[in-house]
């Protein structure tokens, strides 16, 4: 095999399986623990009162932190403004809304065929707003992004490119004997390494990992925030990943996503078990000071709708129009929202919990 030429097309990339031996000892024992970690994020998803509280929110912070890595960057803050109506939205937030919408839309494909180059197409044209469809035209050239060097150039012509994928399909189905962790691992880099598309070949392989992980029984809701931990980690990230092209160390990538799982689903697990108990002391404190309005349906609403509209309520079958803007001004003067206007309109932000789904914990 020719040495690896960043500037030349990477053609001969090798199939799967990888010929290294990518379950090592130290790789099984870290699938053990991200395994558990996985197991009690799940539980976790299980334990809240109304899963739409995690789907409408997790995702959108996945979205962001996504599109980042890919420099794309916006506000948690602007996400869940414009969650419900991107129209006022600037052009970096609609991107990342569209994100949380390829992944659902993903999700949804996997009721009628498994993870595939059909759905890796369905979920670029998503993130992009167009159709996306396998590459067939040279050109495509990864840099670095501080020096404008080429550090990887991804193989050319659109047979190949397809047989590639079709050889990366069969390894997530049928490798088996591979830990299906493991298994994401390795499809994740040579996902990223076909580089099929001309543009949103990152997200797209970010998304296909949540859904390798739901079509495994790993995960009930695509809501691992692993794009956190590589954000935080980018230079290693892309560092790893061109190891496994210039010197095959498949040890060091699968260790590194491994530990990304593990790290990610503990946090998640946190986060959500806050989100929990956050959610019981706001209903306490809405039916002790608001008894009349109290119901358990207009407190987990505005969990589900961080920026929560009078129509929200409406449409919720809560109360009519007049009364659901009395129960959300009701809910501000007690300070549990926040009213807001966002132009005509009128917004019932819930402070606390945006703050809790933005916080990192304090670092030892």
């Amino acid at each position: 095999m020719p040495a690896f030429d960043p500037q030349r097309p990477h053609n001969d990339l090798p199939p799967l399986p990888p010929k290294a031996d990518v379950e090592t000892r130290p790789q099984l024992k870290a699938c053990i623990e991200a395994r558990a970690a996985l197991a009690a994020l799940d539980q976790a998803c299980v334990l809240i009162p109304n899963p739409a509280v995690l789907i409408n929110t997790i995702p959108l912070l996945e979205a962001r932190a996504s599109n980042e890595i890919e420099n794309i960057v916006t506000t948690s803050d602007a996400l869940f403004r414009h969650a419900e109506s991107e129209d006022a939205a600037d052009p970096a937030t609609k991107e990342a809304l569209r994100y949380r919408t390829a992944l659902r839309r993903g999700v949804e494909a996997l009721a009628k065929r498994p993870v595939g180059t059909v759905i890796a197409e369905t979920v670029c044209s998503t993130i992009k707003g167009v159709d996306m469809k396998v590459r067939r035209v040279p050109g495509t050239k990864l840099t670095h992004g501080l020096t404008g060097e080429i550090v990887y150039t991804p193989p050319v012509g659109e047979a190949l490119l397809r047989k590639q994928l079709a050889n990366w399909e069969r390894f997530v189905h049928e490798g088996r004997d591979i830990d299906p962790l493991i298994r994401m691992a390795v499809s994740h880099y040579q996902f990223e390494a076909i580089h099929p598309f001309t543009d949103g070949n990152g997200r797209t392989g970010r998304i296909l990992n949540q859904l390798i992980l739901v079509q495994q029984g790993l995960l009930s809701l695509p809501v691992l925030y692993l794009s956190r931990y590589i954000l935080g980690r980018r230079a290693d990230y892309y560092a790893r990943l061109i190891g496994v092209t210039r010197e095959g160390a498949w040890e060091s990538w699968v260790l590194f996503m491994l530990d990304g799982v593990t790290d990610t689903a503990r946090w998640t697990t946190a986060k959500i078990d806050a989100i929990r108990q956050l959610m019981g002391r706001t209903a306490e404190t809405v039916k002790a000071d608001l008894p009349k309005i109290y119901s358990r349906e207009l407190v987990e609403l505005t969990f589900v709708q961080p920026y929560c509209r009078i129509q929200n309520v409406v449409d919720a079958g809560l109360a009519k129009r007049q009364t659901a803007a009395e129960y959300l001004k009701a809910m501000a003067e007690r300070g549990v929202l926040r009213e807001v206007k966002a132009g005509r309109e009128k917004l019932f932000v819930n402070p606390a919990f945006l703050s809790l789904l933005t916080r990192e914990p304090r670092r030892a």
